[in-house]
């Protein structure tokens, strides 16, 4: 007889056993649901319920599975998930957790971003929004639509929480964040009522982006000019007597002063500053309101486009201006979740240029150190390796999208050891639009469909142009 295609997924059922309490292990298992990221209801012989997850699963040439996961939580009278609390047993059966007892799941962690649904079964799959006061790491390779599942889950946190977005921005991907449609879903009016700055180069409005060269620290002055205090001594003592009158001079105005000054140290440090071509940099503010100014005041979101400034060392003189900043105010603690966009621009390992080193330096500094100060970095790249492994090994959630890269997938399992193997190693099947989320801003590892985005992206890619012809 033919079987019926028509007919319900076969419901799991099998027994499983756990000698710790905190792992199981199950054997000659049936049903639909045996994957790993699957979530199982597990009922002991004494009439105890539990919630497991499976970590990996084989399955036999016919139609029964092996494997093994971690439990979750005790399920109490009330239907509520006690995640503190788990026990051993033998011959516990095996049945589909509802969606009551995953929800109970994601209630217990207090998960309410709603940034996907889950692959497997199609429910909600929420981050837990408290939990971003961690480091967090999201890497996927191009065209597995990181950008915009990146941009599913701010507008996620702008809608839920009162955390401040600090959104440096090379590829002016998120700078349509605040254009909300104010006649659309609720959520959309939501939206449109945060406020949401958006700096740009080459403005004269109140939506410049600009830096004053005069609130950077010295070391960062002296790495906007390519000056060692040791190597450059001499061009370094002079820009620091030169830093008593900075305010009051226009950039048209710091050659003409040192050439006036004679030395032979003012002579080459307005050598370089002309070969640099610092003062003529757009990045100035002069009498403007600066970048530093605007991150104080604490908006929703502050999107920094770090894209169309003429020269390459400006963009890093603005990363440099707000990190410092931050930094320098961290016993304030004041919250911030500093997202960098394509984080191998501003962290790669093997950049040694003075302005490169110093920006990647302060962000080395605020993974290690900043997490107590409110100082949270969500760093989003196409690649593990190029990003500073003493930021990456610091980062407590991980968001993965498709990968295909053998090396990389061993590079992520080494750092990110809590991330079960057989849900990594889905990632290079993934589909555009697929993550992997874990860590502790997952109730528990999970593979989510990513939902739609309520902004409109900045940086779609451009199409192919079809001939009229």
């Amino acid at each position: 007889m033919e079987p019926d295609m028509t007919s319900h997924p076969e419901p799991v059922s099998g027994t499983a056993d756990s000698s710790d309490g905190r792992l199981f292990h199950f054997a000659g298992a049936r049903g639909h649901g045996l994957e790993p990221g699957g979530f199982l209801r597990l009922q002991s012989r004494d009439g105890v319920v539990q919630l497991g997850q499976i970590d990996e699963v084989q399955h036999a040439a016919g139609v029964t599975a092996k494997g093994s996961g971690r439990l979750l939580g005790v399920v109490g009278a009330r239907g509520a998930l006690d995640t503190r609390a788990s026990s051993a047993f033998q011959g516990a059966q095996l049945a589909d957790a509802a969606a009551a007892l995953v929800d109970a799941l994601h209630s217990s962690a207090r998960a309410s971003l709603r940034v996907g649904r889950y692959l497997a079964s199609g429910a909600p799959a929420p981050l837990v929004p408290a939990r971003f006061n961690r480091h967090t790491f999201w890497c996927g390779q191009s065209g597995s639509g990181k950008t915009y599942a990146l941009g599913v889950v701010l507008e996620q946190l702008l809608l839920h929480t009162g955390l401040p977005l600090l959104i440096l921005d090379p590829n002016a991907d998120f700078v349509r964040l605040g254009e909300a449609d104010q006649e659309g879903s609720e959520q959309q009016r939501a939206l449109a009522s945060r406020n949401v700055r958006v700096l740009r180069p080459g403005s004269d409005g109140p939506d410049a982006l600009r830096v004053r060269f005069t609130d950077l620290p010295m070391r960062s002055k002296g790495a906007v000019l390519h000056l060692d205090p040791l190597a450059d001594r001499a061009e370094f003592n002079e820009l620091v007597h030169l830093e008593e009158t900075l305010g009051t001079l226009g950039p048209e105005q710091i050659v003409p002063r040192l050439e006036e000054r004679g030395s032979p140290a003012a002579l080459d440090l307005a050598a370089r500053i002309e070969n640099l071509g610092v003062t003529g940099w757009r990045v100035w503010a002069g009498r403007r309101e600066a970048v530093v100014d605007i991150v104080e005041g604490r908006p929703d979101a502050t999107v920094l486009d770090l894209g169309g400034f003429a020269n390459p060392d400006e963009p890093l003189v603005v990363a440099m201006a707000v990190l410092d900043d931050l930094w320098a105010k961290r016993e304030q603690r004041r919250p911030v979740l500093i997202v960098i966009d394509e984080a191998h621009n501003l962290c790669a390992p093997g950049d040694d240029a003075p302005l490169s080193a110093a920006v990647r330096e302060r962000i080395v500094q605020i993974a290690a150190e900043g997490r107590k100060f409110g100082l949270w970095l969500l760093l989003s790249t196409q690649r593990p390796s190029r990003v500073h492994p003493s930021i990456v090994s610091q980062c407590d959630n991980l968001a993965l999208m498709k990968m295909t890269s053998p090396l990389d997938l061993a590079e992520l399992a080494s750092v990110f050891g809590f991330v079960p193997a057989a849900m990594l190693s889905r990632s290079p099947g993934f589909r555009q639009g697929e993550a992997l989320f874990a860590g502790g801003f997952a109730p528990a590892p999970m593979m989510v469909a990513m939902g739609e985005r309520l902004t409109p992206e900045g940086g779609a890619d451009v199409a192919v142009p079809a001939r009229s012809t």
